[in-house]
Order: C-alpha cells, then sequence, then structure tokens
C-alpha cells in the first residue's frame, strides 16, 4: 500500500453490460486478456497509506471504471478524468505507471506493460483520489451498480440541465434494463416528465407504477404520437437498433444522447438531424467529483438499483442471462464477501459459453481471480 493508497475489502461488485462486451471483444478497443472485470466496487477500507486524509479504516466506499489518470490536463482540472487521454481503467487498462491504480501484472506481448485487475476479486487497492464515500443509508449491495450505471444516466441528465429544469424538462429513456430503470429514477427524482421507450410490453406496468408513460417503440402508430415530444432522450440500449425514429421523437434543438455502446456503427442521414436542429451526442461516465455528486443525490432521495445477488460460482450463467436480457430492469451483483472464500473459485460452466467462438485471447475465460497482486499478500 502506497502513501495514498486505499486498500479496500470487496464485499460486493456489479456485473455491467460493458464486462461482457469487453470478453466478448466487441468493442474496438486495445485491452489486455486474460482480464479481471468488474469495475461497479463497494466495500470496507482495510488499511489506508500514510498520506491518506479521506478515508479511514472501517469505511464503507466504492470505486468506479476509473483508478487513475494524469490529473493535469483539461479533463482532469476539469473534474472530467472519464476523458483524459491518459485514464487509467478500474480493469484490463494497459499502463506504463508501474503500480498505479489496483495491482497490476506485467501482460506478455505488451512491451512489458501492465493490466489492471477489477472487482471480481476480494480486495483492490486504489489511490485515494479514486475512491468514493458511500451514502450510509443505503443497502450496500444495491449501491453498487451505482458506482457505473448511476453516474452513465446522471451525468448526461445533469449535463442537459435536467435536474436543474425538473418539471419543464421532458426526458425519454430508450430502454427500461439496468442503465433504463436507473436513468427512469433518476429523471423522476429530478421532476422531469419522464417517458420510457420499450420494446417489451411485459415492462409496461413496472414503467407506470415508477410514475413514467410507456410507449411501445415498436407500434408506428405510438411513435409517431411521440414525434417532437422531447427535450432530451437518453438512449440505454446496447444492442442494435435504429436511431432514427428517436431522432424524430426530439424538439428542435433537442438532443438523443447515446449511453449504451451497441457493437455495430449507427446508421442515419444528416437530414435526420439538419431538419429539426436535432444533437445526436454521446456521455461516458463521469469524472469524480460528479459522481461523488451522484452518490449524495441517490442517498438524498433513496435511489439505489434494484439488483440480483449471484455467487462467484454463478457468473458464467449471469452472462448468459445479460446476452439474453433475461434479467429485465435487473443488475446482476456478485456476492463476495459473504460466498467466496479462498477455495471457492471455481465457476459453474454453461454450455451457452463457447470461449473458442470468442474474439478474445486464448488464455481468456470467463471465471474471477484475486485481484491482488502476489506480492501485496500477507
Amino acid at each position: 500500500v502506497g502513501p495514498k493508497d486505499v486498500d479496500i475489502d470487496i464485499h460486493f461488485c456489479g456485473v455491467c453490460h460493458s464486462d461482457l462486451h469487453m470478453i466478448s471483444a466487441e468493442w474496438p478497443s486495445t485491452f489486455a486478456y486474460p482480464m479481471v472485470p468488474g469495475h461497479e466496487i463497494v466495500g470496507v477500507v482495510k488499511s489506508v497509506g500514510a498520506e491518506v486524509t479521506k478515508f479511514r479504516v472501517g469505511d464503507h466506499v466504492g470505486v468506479g471504471c476509473l483508478v487513475d489518470s494524469c490529473r493535469s490536463c483539461e479533463g482532469c482540472t476539469g473534474g472530467n478524468e472519464q476523458y483524459c487521454d491518459n485514464l487509467v481503467a478500474t480493469y484490463s487498462s494497459l499502463t506504463d505507471w508501474h503500480g498505479a491504480g489496483p495491482k497490476t501484472k506485467v501482460m506478455e506481448g505488451h512491451g512489458g506493460k501492465e493490466s489492471t485487475f477489477g472487482g471480481y476479486s476480494q480486495a483492490i487497492v486504489v489511490d485515494e483520489h479514486f475512491v468514493l464515500s458511500l451514502p450510509p443509508k443505503l443497502e450496500l449491495a444495491r449501491v453498487a451498480p451505482l458506482l457505473c450505471a448511476g453516474i452513465t444516466t446522471y451525468s448526461p441528465l445533469v449535463h442537459w440541465k435536467a435536474k436543474e429544469l425538473g418539471p419543464k424538462m421532458n426526458v425519454g429513456v430508450v430502454g427500461f434494463g439496468g442503465l433504463g430503470h436507473m436513468a427512469v429514477r433518476q429523471s423522476m427524482a429530478m421532476g422531469n416528465n419522464v417517458v420510457v421507450f420499450s420494446t417489451s410490453e411485459s415492462k409496461r406496468q413496472a414503467i407506470v407504477e415508477m410514475g413514467a408513460t410507456f410507449i411501445l417503440s415498436r407500434d408506428s402508430a405510438q411513435m409517431q404520437a411521440a414525434q417532437k415530444t422531447q427535450h432530451l432522450i437518453i438512449d440505454t440500449v446496447s444492442a442494435q437498433h435504429d436511431v432514427v425514429p428517436l431522432l424524430d421523437c426530439l424538439k428542435t434543438d433537442g438532443t438523443l444522447c447515446m449511453v449504451g455502446l451497441p457493437p455495430e456503427d449507427l446508421k442515419l442521414h444528416a437530414f435526420d438531424v439538419v431538419g429539426k436542429r436535432r444533437n445526436l451526442a454521446g456521455s461516458l461516465i463521469g469524472g469524480l467529483r460528479e459522481t461523488q455528486e451522484m452518490l449524495d443525490f441517490c442517498g438524498s432521495n433513496g435511489i439505489s438499483a434494484d439488483i440480483q445477488l449471484i455467487p462467484p460460482t454463478k457468473l458464467n450463467h449471469a452472462m448468459v442471462a445479460l446476452r439474453k436480457n433475461a434479467s429485465p430492469n435487473r443488475r446482476f451483483v456478485i456476492d463476495i464477501k459473504e460466498q467466496m472464500t479462498d477455495g471457492d473459485w471455481e465457476v459453474e460452466p454453461d454450455a451457452e459459453i463457447k470461449v473458442e467462438e470468442q474474439k478474445i485471447h486464448p488464455k481468456a475465460k470467463v471465471c474471477p481471480q484475486s485481484a491482488v497482486h502476489p506480492a501485496q499478500r500477507q
């Protein structure tokens, strides 16, 4: 543990759709395999470095998608570390900064660079700047998804002034899975008029019970009636889909913000945006300051995620369910502290996971392992 490090005993880690994309190599980026996923981490401080001032042993803390950055660029100094060109992600981020962030491992074939290990683990060590305080009134396991899903939806809501405008703002949410239900809860708490676009009639009741309006997005009549009604639409869907009908639902100067990450290119024409001066934008998680603000906001408004707790042994089954969208509007969360000992790392196989069909490193498998570097173990 370095002078500014916080050593965290992990209790829970959320299973993010990003983890599925990453283990399947579906994004056009360079990552290191084999990897230890997990960037929705909550736990208890086990020890701190001599220069740590914000945390003490026993504090409940969280770690999200970032564990280091340059701290000097425009993004970092402006509180948007997520846009730093030299950011270090919580897992599978290759870095020359040996020892930066969580414990790392030198990866073969990457010029001596090290790769960060994520939260499907028993412990993690992170610089205090990238550690977050958790709302004391919220259940620890249900806070975990806020570290990615929560900030992913909160940041664009704040940026496009949904929090500021309250009932004067019409907000659409596309999809009602893990991200979508979080966006609805946050937007409702901000006082917005919320509409949910979903392809699934089965989600109508849950959406209406939350106080939002349901629109069946595969019903052309309902979509036509919704045209030119929304100031902001947050698109949370990670599967391939047509965004043009959603753009048609925007008012003049309205914005469709992508936070889901489909693996293939979007298809649209310039005329789809120029006619009403519509904006197609994107947003990536949030900086540390905004993430702490989000956690405080959720704590004050009693917002946490609907979750399905799983033991580590069920992780492969959770990945298959994610692929099938078989766990609607719930986030899988791994119960690490209570259901894992040093001998319980073996994950049950799932017949639908065929590593040879994945575009991943031959050594990779869907299996958690400890992120604590051997040299750090006592």
